[in-house]
């Protein structure tokens, strides 16, 4: 059997759903306003890539787990992928000024140039141009 998805979903939760809204507003990020609420919003990532950003009560009402402390602990690291070099350092100089935290060291090699931020919540994003043609 081989397992393929049509969508994928990211459930993160969030301390404040509007300044976290407002935080990937301003990198350029859109909501889908019909799975919009006072508890969550869908922040669409790509054609069928979204990030559900749920606040942290309403999360928890899906599973009995405490919720990772991530100025402590990484839960997850999302990797998104942009067009070029120049893209990746565009979006995270721009989450840099409005309040992201530098995450990392910038990662480069001939085929990949890689950049991270922290978001207000301090998830971790991993912003990424891959080459395929340099890869070997």
């Amino acid at each position: 059997m081989v397992t393929r998805s049509e969508q994928i979903f990211v459930n993160l939760p969030v301390k404040d759903l509007q300044a976290t809204t407002t935080f990937f507003t301003k990198l350029g990020f859109e909501f889908n306003p019909k799975f919009t609420d006072e508890n969550a919003t869908q922040m669409i990532i790509g054609k069928n890539i979204f990030a559900m950003l749920l606040k942290e009560d309403f999360f928890q009402t899906f599973h009995k787990n405490a919720l990772a402390d991530t100025t402590k602990v990484r839960e997850v690291l999302i990797t998104i992928s942009l067009e070029s070099r120049e893209a990746v350092d565009e979006l995270v100089d721009l989450a840099l000024s409005i309040g992201g935290e530098t995450a990392a060291e910038t990662q480069e090699y001939e085929y990949m140039y890689s950049r991270s931020f922290l978001d207000l919540d301090k998830h971790l994003w991993e912003i990424l141009y891959f080459n395929e043609d340099a890869f070997e």
